[in-house]
């Protein structure tokens, strides 16, 4: 047997999972994703004595099902590469290579990824980054980063132009590693490590929370309420419908669109102060908590949420008119950033990002958990891979999210007396919990020792497959249009950094 089958939040024997020759290992996973409906949730390696045990995880959209298969490396010896196979692992083995050194024959591109605290070669630093260059008296470069004109996070971006034309972006991350994965280790309290999951990315508290409260819930034998699990949803989508509006409002400043830049800005405004009501901020933090809900949706938080969707839904649409079809704004979102569905594929494009290209991946659908059962959703999918087709995704889905949260809200079930939670972790355990996040998959992976003791914490946010898109989409483009490529993406510095 060559990996183990499981199901998304499903706890596993961490011995049963198959452990394969090295090549073998390569084979197996590489071969895998030459079908479509597989893909790459996570590739992770943990110390093994003096060597070192990866983990690859392969998710199958078809059957709902993941595929976890390991080995064992001896750090003295050399190996050929995922990568050369599917560009999709690049990632994935340059934060093992940065990690711990594995030497690896034929690696495509085998720069610094992080720049994490712990990295094996601490000479490797941000100041020397190797960007890569090209010699010629009729190119130049232009950085941006990493302090930004705009509110931003840290990254920097070194492009090489022919005038105004854009021939190649180069994408350097790592300013703030944080080393939130070795907290989950080093802090023992429950409520410690839930209030550092909704820290991971400050636009994804809903997403990620939920994600490591699946994963405990399950390392942990809880089985939550069904009116935990329909207000997780109804948080999930409100925080779709909160950000994909605010990233409207980006792409609109970004081309200057004023009257969209104000509007869908303020319509934002209502969604997220509601979650100051819910639960007393207006990103949602303390609202998921592991096997519990400190904050039940009262019939009167679900009538004043009835009314502001009333209030947003024909504005909204109003807004959506109006700029999706106004000639001076399709002539700047129109072919614009593009990425075709052949180099998504190439690229393992995630969430938002791939349906953008017409690849169907949406764990709501592949991988359901929490009430998306129930709610049967269907992904929706563009085919253009520009601009457009990523602001259409959005209004789409906020339109979508609207319909979701009105059918939780007549069927919402009252709050039940909660167990007691149950605080110890299952010993020698593995949980792998994926959630589909508004910018897409997120997940969250945890190992246990014999005592049942955090042995590693693994996070893995959407932007990590993604960033290279946005350094291919701007490829031909005027530097111009960079901020709306850039901010039709709208991916994580600190989901990616960690």
């Amino acid at each position: 047997m060559s990996a183990i089958v499981i199901k998304n939040n499903q706890q596993i024997p961490v011995t049963s999972i198959p452990v394969l020759d090295y090549q073998d290992f390569l084979i197996f996973n590489t071969f895998l994703l030459k079908s479509e409906e597989n893909h790459c949730v996570n590739y992770f390696g943990i110390v093994d004595n003096k060597n070192v045990k990866l983990f690859c995880c392969i998710a199958n959209d078809a059957n709902q099902t993941i595929l976890v298969s390991s080995s064992i490396i001896n750090l003295e010896k050399t190996y050929p590469s995922f990568s050369e196979q599917h560009l999709a692992f690049e990632k994935f083995e340059r934060e093992i290579h940065e990690n711990f050194g594995i030497n690896y024959t034929n690696h495509p591109w085998l720069k610094p990824v992080r720049y994490s605290f712990n990295r094996q070669q601490p000479k490797n630093t941000i100041a020397n980054y190797p960007f890569f260059k090209i010699k010629s008296e009729e190119l130049h470069e232009v950085g941006v980063g990493p302090i930004h004109a705009g509110i931003i996070e840290p990254g920097h971006f070194r492009f090489l132009c022919n005038g105004e034309q854009i021939l190649h972006l180069e994408i350097q991350l790592g300013y703030q590693h944080r080393g939130i994965e070795n907290l989950f280790l080093q802090k023992k309290k429950l409520i410690e490590r839930n209030t550092l999951a909704e820290n991971i990315a400050g636009d994804s508290v809903i997403g990620h929370t939920t994600a490591f409260a699946n994963l405990w819930e399950s390392l942990s034998n809880n089985v939550v309420s069904e009116e935990i699990m329909v207000s997780r949803t109804i948080a999930l989508e409100l925080e779709r419908i909160a950000v994909h509006t605010g990233d409207l409002s980006g792409i609109c400043t970004d081309i200057a669109f004023q009257l969209g830049s104000a509007v869908f800005g303020r319509l934002r405004t209502p969604i997220i102060n509601f979650f100051q009501e819910w639960c007393g901020n207006r990103l949602g933090k303390s609202l998921i908590r592991v096997g519990s809900n400190h904050f039940p949706l009262t019939n009167e938080l679900k009538t004043k949420l009835i009314v502001l969707l009333d209030k947003f839904e024909p504005d909204f649409d109003e807004m959506c008119k109006n700029t999706f079809h106004t000639p001076t704004v399709l002539g700047r979102l129109e072919k614009t950033g593009i990425i075709s569905n052949p180099l998504g594929k190439e690229i393992g494009l995630v969430g938002m990002a791939a349906r953008m290209t017409d690849i169907n991946r949406d764990i709501r659908s592949s991988h359901p958990y929490g009430y998306y059962p129930l709610l049967a959703h269907q992904p929706i999918l563009k085919g253009h891979g520009d601009v457009q087709s990523r602001g259409q995704i959005r209004r789409e889905e906020v339109k979508q999210s609207i319909h979701y949260i009105r059918k939780l809200l007549a069927n919402v079930p009252l709050q039940q007396e909660e167990e007691k939670i149950q605080q110890k972790l299952t010993p020698n355990s593995f949980v792998l919990s994926l959630v589909e996040g508004w910018r897409g998959e997120i997940c969250h992976c945890a190992i246990t020792d014999a005592k049942g003791e955090l042995i590693h914490y693994k996070i893995k946010d959407p932007s990590f497959h993604n960033w290279l898109a946005v350094a291919m989409s701007v490829r031909n483009n005027e530097i111009s249009d960079f901020p709306i490529c850039n901010k039709s993406f709208n991916l994580s510095y600190c989901g990616h950094d960690l």
